[in-house]
């Protein structure tokens, strides 16, 4: 018989109770959102704090990359289709900037009339460029490894010629590896995302472990999976004994999806990429390859990448969402969240995507500012 949610949790409060705080951070945005919707966190004993990292894609889509979305939708006759979550996402024009065309997001653009279609599954995209083959369709494809091996296996199968990417695709353990080369990671133990796993194999976080003597343990969705993963990783620490360990082996196997790397590994390679509010991360980004040229939107249309991006792409001011995407502070820490940041008008992309810890704070009912005396919640 599987062991229960409660009996994982019977099991870490059975644990010595250490007189040090133990972080554990959650790099999956999904981990984040069933964690707070089962309220773990106030389940778990109080030495025990849960760390959202970086795992919203949307969250750290570069601010120029959505600029350049924009102008494409508005300013070419092309039909743009993009994850919904995207379609929200502000960028830093100024609210009243005195000139037409002036979107701050997608559906703002639309709401001008640029032919912006939100859809589920790269297999939408197909859809809509076939149906629409006097147009041209580009399709703005942000995410993780999860939504840009699907991607690659659409360009491999062969796509209509009427179709090109716009893409800004970013691999999740760079971000890792590079809190913890930081000297100052934030975090005591690792919970590895199920997802990205099910795709890239879990040996892609040994690194952790081997690198940086770090507990870390690959998770599932579900409360039992989560607990398991916190109770490995503590028993790791307790008992000095640390390896990568599989915590979702329904889904997660040796070696990982092995016909999905092969069309990430055809269809794209690895670049040196920018995170919004991070700044560039060695190796964490995807790029068409050359044989893929014809259906690269950036070489099709003409460049609304403005250098001057480069320096307003950051996350608006006041906002602490790349902060927050780190591990370095809280969501109800930042200045903005719950008064001038709500799901409803939301200035920063922590607070629109379900992925982003901001937004799933906020649904979950935690939505008051934090004692600037103290940490969030632990």
């Amino acid at each position: 018989m599987a062991t229960t949610a409660k009996q994982w949790l019977q099991r870490i409060h059975a644990l010595p109770h250490r007189k040090d705080k133990v972080k554990i951070m959650n790099v999956c945005g999904g981990h984040e959102r069933s964690i707070t919707m089962a309220g773990l966190r106030k389940a778990l004993p109080d030495y025990i704090e849960l760390v959202p990292g970086p795992g919203c894609p949307v969250c750290i889509c570069p601010e120029e990359d959505i600029f350049e979305a924009i102008q494409l939708a508005l300013n070419e006759d092309i039909i743009l289709v993009a994850f919904g979550d995207m379609l929200r996402v502000p960028v830093n024009v100024p609210k009243a900037r005195g000139e037409s065309k002036s979107a701050r997001t997608l559906e703002q653009a639309k709401a001008q009339g640029a032919d912006i279609r939100p859809i589920a599954s790269p297999t939408e995209a197909v859809t809509i460029a076939n149906n629409n083959l006097d147009k041209a369709v580009v399709f703005f494809a942000a995410g993780f490894e999860t939504t840009t091996a699907p991607v690659a296996a659409m360009m491999v199968e062969g796509v209509p010629d009427n179709l090109s990417i716009l893409l800004s695709g970013r691999l999740t353990w760079p971000a890792v590896a590079m809190l913890l080369d930081s000297g100052e990671p934030g975090f005591d133990a690792l919970i590895a995302p199920g997802h990205v796993s099910t795709i890239m194999g879990p040996e892609e976080w040994d690194f952790v472990v081997e690198q940086h003597h770090i507990p870390a343990a690959v998770a599932g969705f579900q409360p039992e999976s989560l607990l398991a993963a916190m109770y490995s990783t503590l028993r790791q620490l307790y008992d000095e004994r640390l390896f990568l360990d599989n915590c979702y082996p329904t889904l997660v196997k040796a070696g990982g999806n092995k016909s999905a790397q092969a069309h990430l590994k055809k269809a794209m390679h690895i670049y040196d990429a920018n995170w919004r509010g991070v700044g560039i991360i060695p190796q964490s980004g995807y790029m068409l390859e050359k044989a893929y040229a014809k259906h690269d939107a950036r070489k099709l249309f003409p460049s609304y990448a403005d250098d001057a991006r480069k320096r307003a792409g950051q996350m608006p001011p006041g906002c602490d969402c790349a902060q927050v995407v780190l591990g370095k502070i809280y969501p109800n820490q930042c200045k903005l969240f719950g008064t001038a940041c709500v799901p409803r008008s939301p200035i920063g992309p922590c607070m629109v995507s379900d992925e982003g810890a901001c937004r799933i704070w906020w649904a979950g009912g935690m939505r008051e500012a934090a004692d600037s005396k103290q940490t969030a919640v632990g």
